[in-house]
């Protein structure tokens, strides 16, 4: 009998790709403005070039283990020293980091202004701070589920980033009974142990939790290895790869009919 469900966070009830987005096309416009650069042109090369310069960083394998992808890495400020000293290079690292990424996406569109790409890698973390979005349905499943099941966070991140997320949706915290955030644990999903940390930490074995989120290698495989349930919420209708959830669902309150089979 599922006595507790343990949901993911980013892309599952945050909207992250959504506020990524925003974020980028409200920074990408005063690029526009300034030097009439195709701004979908410029965020499309300013990912590119996040991502090649996010690998090369000493940081990197730490920051795939605990799952802070480049993104965040524009916008986080990783103050988590007390946590892991990794969290330490990268707080020295992001600075840099950011405005090498502007900087080279401008320069690929044929813009060599240092100062402006300094600029843009400043005000694109503001943009992500007024960005925050919930998916409409999240509040709603989560306050059907509160009080007939355990409600669990288990994300991936930076405790300072995750934590902030958490603030500017204030609403999403109180639904749940504990959260647990991978780099304040040691390890990220899809690792075992942080799914066997967070059962033990609900009390519960294996056969009472079903893990739900929107990332089959990190989420699903991660649940699958401890031998939890699995749920799979595919809103995009993405190809499944061979990670195999127990359930799929295009959107969250297709959750309660799997949680009513669950009960027979």
């Amino acid at each position: 009998m599922i006595q507790a469900v343990v949901f993911d966070l980013d892309d599952t009830l945050l909207w992250d790709k959504k506020s990524v987005k925003e974020a980028f096309k409200a920074t990408c416009r005063m690029a526009e403005a300034k030097y009439n650069v195709d701004p979908e042109k410029l965020e499309e090369v300013v990912r590119e070039e996040a991502k090649k310069l996010y690998a090369t960083y000493e940081t990197y394998e730490f920051t795939k283990n605990i799952g802070i992808n480049p993104f965040e890495g524009l916008w986080g400020d990783f103050l988590d020293d007390d946590h892991h000293e990794q969290f330490q290079k990268m707080k020295e690292i992001v600075p840099i980091y950011r405005k090498e990424a502007w900087k080279r996406g401008l320069k690929q569109l044929g813009v060599q202004d240092e100062a402006f790409g300094e600029k843009l890698a400043k005000q694109f973390p503001i943009e992500r701070r007024k960005n925050p979005f919930l998916y409409e349905e999240s509040l709603r499943v989560l306050e059907q589920l509160k009080g007939e099941y355990k409600l669990f966070l288990l994300t991936n991140g930076s405790p300072d980033l995750q934590n902030n997320k958490l603030d500017m949706t204030p609403e999403l915290a109180p639904y749940f009974d504990d959260i647990i955030i991978s780099g304040a644990f040691g390890k990220g999903k899809p690792d075992p142990s942080i799914f066997e940390h967070a059962l033990e930490r609900m009390g519960i074995s294996k056969d009472q939790a079903i893990m739900v989120g929107d990332n089959l290698n990190t989420d699903i495989l991660g649940a699958t290895r401890v031998g939890m349930k699995s749920v799979w919420i595919n809103r995009e209708n993405k190809e499944k790869i061979e990670v195999e959830p127990d359930y799929e669902i295009a959107h969250l309150e297709e959750l309660f009919p799997v949680l009513d089979s669950l009960k027979k």
